[in-house]
């Protein structure tokens, strides 16, 4: 039994548009890897047509034209999620405390707050996630229309590179996910995760 002088833990909320936008981020992002995996099977990255190919039950679509319907579809679900939460995060100003600033810089450097550090440290990552997010647009626009955006494809140094630089998006945007989360629960226990999706 929790004793008189024993303070509770306070519960952590989260606003219910950020609790919809990681859902649907997740969602979007898993449909896009699988669909996007069944893209590269018909033409790896590495390798040509005989190159490394991916496990076919790892790839959502069936075929070519079919991955490539449920990687666009799923990319305009995630590109205009993360555009109204951009939108969102600045009406309510939560970009104040939600992401990277000088003083966080200043703290990984200087400080001696092993707390203090991983706060910076996430939202560091989290702000990391931001423009990773946005290249993955914006390189996959110049896939997707070649011809109508070709200043794109041109940017990135022609077909190839553009190719092998959506698809590294991919892994980074997984790991620094990945980080981002172990982080969170780090400064924030595990209550901190669940309620990004539950509470």
């Amino acid at each position: 039994m929790r004793s008189p002088t024993q303070k509770l833990t306070p519960k952590t909320t989260q606003a219910l548009a950020a609790k919809i936008f990681h859902w649907v981020s997740i969602t979007s992002l898993f449909l896009m890897i699988a669909s996007g995996l069944q893209i590269y099977n018909a033409n790896p990255v590495f390798g040509g047509r005989e190159g490394i190919h991916i496990p076919p039950i790892l790839g959502l679509g069936g075929w070519l034209a079919g991955g490539r319907h449920w990687h666009f579809a799923s990319m305009w679900i995630f590109a205009l999620n993360l555009l109204w939460y951009g939108v969102y995060v600045l009406i309510t100003q939560r970009w104040r405390h939600r992401y990277a600033s000088s003083k966080d810089v200043k703290a990984l450097l200087v400080s001696q707050n092993e707390k203090r550090k991983n706060y910076a440290w996430h939202r560091l990552v989290y702000t990391l996630l931001i423009p990773i997010s946005l290249l993955s647009i914006f390189t996959g626009l110049g896939m997707y229309k070649p011809a109508q955006f070709y200043w794109i494809v041109d940017s990135l140094g022609g077909w190839e590179a553009l190719r092998i630089t959506h698809f590294m998006a991919v892994p980074i945007t997984l790991i620094l996910g990945g980080i981002h989360s172990q982080l969170g629960r780090k400064v924030g226990g595990d209550r901190l995760l669940d309620s990004m999706f539950w509470e």
